[in-house]
């Protein structure tokens, strides 16, 4: 099994001004003469850390990695309750990507998506298909009603009900057979900040709870942070409850403007976040598309099939 590259440290980073008051932090490492590529983080709303650095070959690849708006440390940041997400769509983040190329001054690159990085990066080669080389994509999502309801309507509660349980605690038991990411909108904007963090806590361990195929207590953990749960329940929430500003499966319908960009589709058997039905949807409108099935996996990227699956991708790509 193939797994991350050595730990690596990045040698150059900054802050972009991309309007509307929010600047994205960016970094890059590897080979500054190297293939370029572009990591897009999840969530929406997850930021992204050192260890994704580690999916490519940091002699062969030049490797820019961004926290998207209003997370991570780009600024300002959605766990305060002030931070406005108007100006936070996916539209946005596309013509954020491209304003950091052009800020990099890189031509083209690959781009490398997961989970909601998928959605971003459908959105993103589908917009500007000449600026991208290949995609690798990763726990695939499209954001159609059918996903959400599946994730935040019970159908994945069905699988794991005392984790569903615990969900519903801060929703009045009058509300939970209302539509939960409108309910959980309202609970966020609290005008009681324990209302609001007990809301963003539930939304957030949540998904840490069926995130990986066998449980990490160190994945509950990390989404068990207040500061973390504040802006990943807020973005997501955002997001989910506008259905991403897209069409109902737009990214399926449009997948013919991107045909003839080199991809491949990684997605675990047992992904309860992102269910394979939508990978499997992908690859019949994608010609050429090469749709890889880890069948001892959930929806992390760091299970060992799927890590194994991402790397030799990245490696096959690099050359």
């Amino acid at each position: 099994m193939i797994g991350l590259y050595p730990e690596l440290e990045s040698h150059r980073h900054g802050m972009l001004d991309v309007g509307d008051g929010n600047e994205i932090y960016w970094e890059e490492s590897g080979n500054p003469d190297g293939k370029p590529v572009v990591f897009l983080h999840g969530g929406p709303g997850g930021g992204a850390s050192p260890r994704h650095r580690r999916l490519f070959d940091p002699d062969r690849y030049r490797i820019v990695i961004f926290d998207q708006r209003g997370c991570g440390r780009s600024i300002p940041h959605c766990g305060d309750p002030a931070a406005d997400l108007a100006s936070n769509t996916t539209w946005h983040l596309v013509a954020d990507i491209e304003r950091l190329r052009e800020h990099l001054g890189i031509d083209r690159w690959m781009v490398f998506g997961g989970s909601w990085g998928s959605t971003l990066g459908l959105a993103y080669a589908q917009t500007h298909p000449g600026r991208v080389t290949e995609l690798v994509l990763r726990g695939i999502a499209v954001l159609r009603k059918k996903e959400l309801d599946w994730l935040y309507g019970g159908g994945a509660g069905m699988l794991f009900p005392e984790h569903w349980a615990r969900f519903l605690e801060p929703v009045p038991a009058e509300r939970r057979g209302e539509d939960l990411v409108e309910v959980f909108h309202e609970l966020l904007y609290d005008e009681d900040p324990l209302v609001r963090t007990s809301a963003a806590l539930a939304w957030s361990r949540w998904e840490g709870e069926v995130l990986k195929l066998l449980p990490s207590q160190d994945v509950v953990d990390a989404f068990s942070d207040p500061g973390f749960a504040l802006a990943i329940a807020r973005i997501e929430n955002h997001y989910f409850r506008h259905g991403g500003w897209l069409e109902e499966g737009q990214l399926l319908c449009d997948a013919g403007k991107i045909a003839g960009i080199p991809c491949v589709l990684v997605q675990g058997r047992y992904d309860v976040v992102t269910p394979a039905t939508t990978a499997w949807e992908l690859a019949q409108v994608l010609p050429g598309a090469e749709l890889i099935i880890v069948d001892d996996a959930g929806h992390a990227f760091d299970e060992p099939g799927t890590l194994h699956a991402l790397v030799s991708a990245t490696n096959r790509f690099a050359n």
